[in-house]
């Protein structure tokens, strides 16, 4: 059966936090998804539970290991050229703590269906009635800071650049999104918005407006255990300086 979504969950040290059972009724009840999780180095036993769920589900799951910590940038660009090669619809990469659940995929792959002319639909987390999106409030408005950096960067009116739940359409533009490594372990979502503009031609918030959309989550919980510490977004400017020279 030809996959409608492929999902690449990034992961390192999650052996102790990684929801088996949601993955597993996840796939349960989408018979035509696929999960490709990308170890990224772990030094706990996250290898170890990655391979017991594969062999769970081994038409729906793939595992991919890196011999070292390369950064979530690095594990997603390997996982989704691994899927690439797939026949799924869309590719696309969910964090592997869940706080977006993985039911929200379905209408990620909608909004994608109802619009032939997106390259890629985000997942945004956007607090509004009737939908609670639990984030602790430094995290929230250091994340707004964030969020103003970025659009500047990209000079497109980004919300939520950030948010880990992400799919692609599976052409051949993906081809050339993932040539390059990216330059950032983590701020890797900013560099494909950047390339999608400039594979896209024009200015950058026309080209954006054009083939990309975010969609508002449904529910989102802050999960403790983030890769993402303080001294990363004290470098924030810097990261985005380096991103700002490398895809202009």
């Amino acid at each position: 059966m030809t996959a409608r979504i492929s999902l690449v969950v990034p992961c390192y040290n999650e052996a102790d936090r990684l929801d088996r059972e949601k993955f597993l009724s996840f796939l349960r009840a989408h018979g035509d998804a696929r999960l490709c999780f990308v170890d990224d180095g772990s030094t706990d036993a996250t290898g170890e539970v990655l391979m017991g769920l594969a062999d769970e589900r081994p038409e729906q799951i793939d595992v991919v290991a890196l011999p070292s910590n390369r950064g979530k940038g690095a594990a997603v660009r390997e996982g989704l050229r691994a899927e690439r090669e797939r026949d799924a619809r869309y590719v696309g990469y969910w964090d592997a703590d869940l706080a977006t659940p993985l039911e929200f995929a379905d209408a990620v792959a909608d909004h994608l269906d109802e619009r032939p002319d997106l390259f890629m639909a985000a997942g945004s987390r956007i607090l509004m009635l009737g939908r609670p999106i639990e984030r602790r409030a430094v995290r929230h408005y250091l994340g707004r800071i964030a969020a103003t950096l970025v659009s500047i960067t990209l000079q497109a009116p980004v919300y939520d650049s950030q948010c880990g739940a992400k799919l692609l359409r599976n052409d051949a533009r993906l081809d050339d999104l993932l040539e390059r490594p990216f330059t950032s372990r983590w701020l890797f979502d900013v560099e494909i918005l950047a390339r999608i503009a400039h594979l896209e031609g024009g200015s950058p918030e026309s080209a954006l407006h054009r083939r990309v959309h975010e969609v508002p989550l449904p529910r989102w919980t802050d999960v403790a255990g983030s890769k993402v510490t303080w001294r990363d977004l004290v470098a924030l400017p810097y990261e985005l300086l380096r991103i700002w020279r490398a895809e202009r």
